[in-house]
């Protein structure tokens, strides 16, 4: 009997290093990022992983269009907001959620869900909480890694800005 526990402590304990093994490897690929936001009263954190282009088609080949993308790599990007707002004409309730889009050459689908702690392609689209179409734009710089920014706008009290190959999207968020 005390030989099976030894065996199983020890399989227990290979499994707990692959597994930080591993997420360590991939984070070291895609770089994990916190962007924040905190003016005029709107505060939102968006957690998410950082891929790189590697010489690679993004949108339409490696992203085909039509298709739910986590928008970032390796765990749901995570969206926090400290009060209620609106993305876009939509309302939303302060909370954490995931964020998901539906990359398309013209427009994108910005989608928050409210299944949050799952692996970034595990989507639930009964969990939708809000959907928007924002359109596509042309960045000034093409970007060699994704990026979410934000900025300060006239219409809005902010926009989210989706940055990555030669594609930038602004998602309007205002109180």
């Amino acid at each position: 009997m005390n030989k099976i526990v030894k065996i199983i402590l020890i399989i227990a304990v290979v499994l707990v290093i692959a597994f930080f093994g591993l997420k360590s490897f991939t984070k070291s690929k895609s770089p994990a990022e916190i962007t924040k936001f905190d003016q005029n009263g709107l505060t939102v954190q968006v957690d998410y992983s950082r891929p790189y282009k590697k010489g690679r088609e993004i949108f339409g080949k490696l992203l085909p269009y039509g298709q739910v993308w986590r928008t970032g790599a390796n765990e749901a990007t995570i969206f926090d907001v400290k009060q209620d707002i609106k993305i876009g004409d939509k309302s939303l309730k302060a909370g954490k959620y995931t964020l998901w889009t539906i990359p398309n050459a013209d427009k994108w689908t910005v989608i928050l869900n409210s299944e949050t702690g799952q692996w970034g392609t595990n989507y639930n689209e009964k969990k939708d909480v809000v959907r928007v179409e924002v359109p596509v734009g042309k960045s000034v710089e093409m970007m060699e890694q994704f990026k979410i920014d934000f900025a300060t706008t006239a219409t809005a009290s902010a926009e989210m800005i989706f940055r990555w190959d030669n594609t930038e999207v602004k998602v309007p968020i205002g109180l």
